[in-house]
């Protein structure tokens, strides 16, 4: 099992975007690479993420990225849909550096590479959002939210019965 961080604006699509990916395990909706240790009401410098558990047999990080990009701007510095500010740039984070150098190597090979205002970085810290954020759009699927439907649910598998 291994764990990436991925920053798409705001984090409740993010999550419910990727829970349904083929080699994901587990999510949970975050925070990463704020400025300092904070408490759940100070997200200073903080980007919105979602904590990512994968199976790199069935998924790899650059897949992962692939995706990504499937649901966000990458031109977009600091703005996904109507979501405005900091905490909704766009990024990779993680502690192993075999996921970024992945990363870079996938916006590398992309025609558009120049133009991407993708961070990839190491983790720096990391916080877990609150309850009212995990799986958010799972418990209130009219939320807001910045990806369109269609892509939102792209890889969500029928349910049974």
């Amino acid at each position: 099992m291994a764990e990436i961080y991925l920053a798409g604006g705001c984090l409740w699509g993010v999550q419910e975007f990727v829970r349904h990916l083929p080699g994901v395990t587990n999510t949970e909706a975050g925070r990463a690479n704020g400025a300092s240790n904070t408490t759940q009401s100070d997200y200073d410098g903080y980007a919105e993420c979602v904590r990512i558990e994968f199976e790199p047999s069935i998924v790899s990080v650059e897949e992962l990225v692939g995706y990504l990009f499937e649901i966000i701007d990458p031109y977009s510095l600091n703005k996904q849909g109507d979501d405005i500010g900091p905490k909704y740039r766009t990024g990779v984070y993680s502690l192993e550096a075999h996921h970024l150098v992945a990363a870079r190597e996938y916006i590398e090979k992309r025609e558009d590479r120049a133009r991407i205002v993708v961070e990839v970085l190491p983790l720096t810290n990391y916080v877990k959002s609150d309850l009212e954020h995990q799986d958010r759009l799972t418990l209130h699927p009219n939320d807001y939210c910045h990806i369109p439907l269609d892509l939102l649910h792209k890889y969500r598998k029928p349910s049974k019965g």
